[in-house]
C-alpha cells in the first residue's frame, strides 16, 4: 500500500508541474505578441518558451508513466489498489479525454512559440489572452472528475 501512495504522490507532483507549464506557456505568447519590435525581449521570451515547452513535455511524460502505474499497477504490485472498480470507468474516460484536449492545447501553444521564435506572426494579444484561459476550464473538469467520480 505504501508504494501506491508514493506513485500517486509522484503522479500528482508531475501533473502539477505540467499544468504550470500549460498555464504559463500561453502567457509567454501574450508577452511576445505585446513585445513586437523589441528584438532582445522577443529573443529572451522565445528562449524561455522553448525551455518551458521542453520541461512541460518531460513532466507530462513522467505524469503519464506514473498514471499508467496507478491504472495498471494492481496487476503486478502486491496490495496495490486499483483506481477503477469494474464497470465504473466512465469518469476515467472523461478525464482522459480532457487530458488529451489539454495535451493538444499544449502542443498548439508550443508550435506557436516555435513559430514566434522563427519570426512568424502570432494572433493578437487579446486573442491570446482568451486562449490563455481555456485550460482552466478543462483543468476544473479533470479535478472534479477525479474527486467526484460521478459516473
Amino acid at each position: 500500500m505504501q508504494a501506491y501512495f508514493w506513485v500517486k504522490t509522484l503522479h500528482i507532483v508531475m501533473m502539477t508541474a505540467w499544468m504550470a507549464a500549460v498555464f504559463y506557456l500561453p502567457r509567454i505568447l501574450v508577452n511576445q505578441a505585446e513585445a513586437a519590435g523589441e528584438p532582445a525581449v522577443q529573443a529572451r521570451l522565445g528562449l524561455m518558451g522553448k525551455r518551458l515547452y521542453r520541461f512541460g513535455h518531460v513532466m507530462f511524460g513522467l505524469a503519464f508513466i506514473f498514471g499508467l502505474v496507478l491504472w495498471l499497477g494492481y496487476h503486478v504490485i502486491p496490495d496495490f489498489p486499483t483506481m477503477v472498480a469494474s464497470g465504473a470507468a466512465g469518469w476515467l474516460h472523461a478525464k482522459l479525454g480532457l487530458v488529451v484536449a489539454l495535451l493538444v492545447y499544449y502542443i498548439v501553444s508550443g508550435r506557436w512559440v516555435k513559430r514566434a521564435a522563427a519570426g512568424g506572426a502570432l494572433p493578437s494579444s487579446r486573442s491570446l489572452r482568451w486562449f490563455n484561459e481555456l485550460p482552466l476550464i478543462a483543468f476544473i473538469g479533470v479535478v472534479y472528475l477525479v474527486l467526484a467520480k460521478p459516473f
